[in-house]
């Protein structure tokens, strides 16, 4: 018996649910307002995990963009779908400690003829274990030094973004909105080195 469909969460313009839709059939030209998520994850040097989403991935395939990212099951905590992709799509299965930084985060954003629209919380945290990347949904993944990527992602007067012209959109307005609100637990992360 094939399982049912992975299920988003639908909801309104104030972020309250409204039902449910496959995930196959919600980015498109009218895609639906619906949750996600996103999680930014730093190392003991302040840097951030990003990987390169598959090739074979039916939106923004090959694009780089922040540690993880997805979608809460009906019923599920953000914070526990966190955690179900951070295993799923990277073989973290040790339990970070994951702050919620931008709780509020929404954005709508085109690739071909797909769209993004979300109200999607962002989570920061450590990690320096391995990576065990899942090839079903990413590629390669590359420790990026905080610091430059925020600093382009913020600098608007930039006429590119040079190394990171091809990192998703959303992971690029989550840094600078992460920036902007200048949290404690953002500076402790992203810092300068910290001792073993």
């Amino acid at each position: 018996m094939n399982p049912l469909p992975e299920q988003v969460i639908l909801v309104d313009d104030a972020g309250q649910p409204i039902g449910t839709a496959p995930k196959a059939t919600v980015h498109h030209a009218h895609t639906p307002l619906h949750l996600a998520f996103s999680v930014f994850l730093f190392d003991d040097q302040g840097r951030a995990l990003f990987q390169q989403r598959a090739l074979h991935k039916p939106t923004w395939p090959g694009v780089w963009s922040n540690a993880c990212c997805g979608h809460p099951l009906p019923g599920e905590s953000f914070e526990a779908a966190a955690h179900r992709r951070l295993a799923y799509e990277l073989g973290i299965t040790a339990r970070i400690e994951l702050t919620l930084a931008l709780p509020h985060f929404r954005y709508r954003a085109q690739w071909a003829e797909l769209w993004e629209n979300e109200i999607c919380p962002v989570f920061i945290g450590r990690y320096a274990g391995p990576v065990a990347p899942n090839p079903a949904e990413v590629a390669a993944t590359r420790w990026v030094d905080w610091h430059l990527f925020a600093d382009a992602c913020i600098d608007t007067q930039l006429p590119h973004l040079g190394e990171f012209a091809d990192y998703s959109p959303w992971s690029r307005w989550e840094a600078a909105d992460l920036i902007a609100q200048n949290s404690d637990r953002l500076l402790e992360l992203t810092s300068s080195p910290q001792l073993a």
